[in-house]
């Protein structure tokens, strides 16, 4: 078992309601799970998101914390929240990074695995 593990994981949703498809706008939820299968206690501190759309136009999203919040996450624990994106195409994907914080003082990046962001019978 490593010191530094986040795992993270993500399910998106298409938000129909929000979404205007003739003003080219589709508006997407993510619902992002991360755990802490390291041994140490970590805190989350920024993240890093490159968001792409269909024509493979790029935007990156840098903050602090998720949602106001900065979890800290024991060992074994998890932390759940859900957020949102806008993009100007049918399809489109995300990736990026969380920053966080041992306990041992130790700053480590972890990966959020690309995932896709499709309107419903759009992509083939």
């Amino acid at each position: 078992m490593q010191e530094h593990d986040i795992v993270v994981t993500v399910r998106t949703e298409y938000l129909s309601e929000q979404s205007v498809p003739d003003d080219d706008r589709y508006v997407f939820a993510y619902h992002i799970t991360m755990t802490n299968c390291g041994t140490r206690a970590a805190k989350l501190l920024s993240r890093h998101w490159i968001i792409t759309n269909g024509d493979e136009r790029t935007q990156e999203v840098k903050g602090a914390g998720v949602i106001g919040e900065y979890p800290n996450l024991e060992s074994g624990e998890s932390y759940d929240y859900s957020s949102g994106t806008v993009i100007d195409t049918v399809v489109g994907t995300m990736h990026g990074s969380y920053r966080f914080l041992s306990e041992d003082g130790i700053e480590f990046d972890a990966p959020i695995p690309p995932f896709t962001l499709a309107v419903p019978n759009k992509v083939h």
